[in-house]
């Protein structure tokens, strides 16, 4: 499968409504790497290339991308009959403790699936699942089967972002997407990234700069403009969003059908190390919004 779809999970800080900005500025390539995946939104909404490597340092994640990859049918079949209920929610949570990784996975999945805004750090891990705006887990299947489809050959790992940059091949064309400089992130991910990271991302970016290409997108602060004085292009961007709340965390207040969501507007700054003056535009993409 070459064509876009979707990223298979819900993720805090992902790039859903970024995509189509993120992507004209994508340069041609033929070894395409994310040290910091997450939702893989980009990956999964451009061409595959000749060589694509995802990579995060959270080992839940990546155990299931390579058990929606290895083993798709496995995983469905352990999630065929689920219900996305409250009671199933709490007791993946708390309850459920894993035997094996065909288990870790489907535990990661149906949480991700169910919970408010694909938040995994279990100290925030709320339920957050609606019919009208949430994949029904009856569409799970079609998910997983099509993910995987997309990440045969895809070289996926857990290792540290400075051995990732630094065992890239030249020429290689790295999307990075870390965790805010100054957002309290802690909220969201499993794994912290302190300031002294976003330093160390900056100095092997730079040491490395002049043998591959990178675009990163980052929170529009006075800080990260610093840090990245040395780019070549700093690109300011905003974009519409809206979080239609799935979940029942705003106590007392009914949704009615027509209820819209909240509308919020992403703000970040795009650094590159190349030219964005001579890329080919690229068609916008159209994909569902049913998280």
């Amino acid at each position: 499968m070459n064509q876009p779809i979707n990223s298979p999970f819900r993720y805090a800080g992902g790039k859903f409504y970024a995509r189509n900005l993120i992507l004209k500025h994508i340069p041609p390539h033929s070894h395409y790497v994310e040290p910091f995946a997450g939702g893989s939104s980009i990956f999964f909404a451009k061409q595959k290339v000749k060589n694509n490597w995802l990579n995060d340092i959270d080992e839940a994640l990546i155990n299931t991308y390579l058990t929606i990859r290895d083993r798709p049918e496995q995983l469905i079949n352990y999630l065929a009959g689920e219900q996305a209920t409250k009671e199933r929610h709490t007791y993946y949570k708390n309850e459920f403790i894993p035997q094996n990784k065909l288990e870790a996975a489907a535990r990661w999945f149906y949480l991700n699936r169910t919970s408010y805004s694909g938040i995994m750090k279990p100290q925030n891990c709320y339920w957050g699942y609606g019919d009208k705006y949430s994949m029904r887990p009856e569409n799970w299947p079609r998910n997983i089967r099509r993910t995987s489809e997309k990440l045969q050959n895809v070289q996926l790992t857990c290792w540290d972002f400075a051995e990732v940059i630094k065992t890239v091949p030249d020429d290689a064309f790295l999307f990075i997407d870390p965790p805010y400089f100054n957002a309290d992130q802690d909220k969201f991910y499993t794994h912290s990234f302190c300031r002294n990271d976003h330093y160390r991302l900056s100095e092997i970016l730079k040491e490395h700069k002049d043998r591959i290409k990178f675009l990163i997108t980052y929170d529009n602060s006075p800080e990260v403009r610093e840090l990245y004085e040395w780019a070549m292009e700093m690109h300011d961007k905003e974009w519409n969003y809206t979080i239609n709340r799935t979940d029942d965390q705003k106590k007392g207040e009914k949704k009615t059908e027509s209820f819209k969501g909240e509308r919020y507007k992403g703000k970040e700054v795009f650094i590159l190390n190349y030219s964005s003056i001579d890329l080919i535009p690229q068609e916008p993409i159209q994909l569902s919004f049913i998280f």
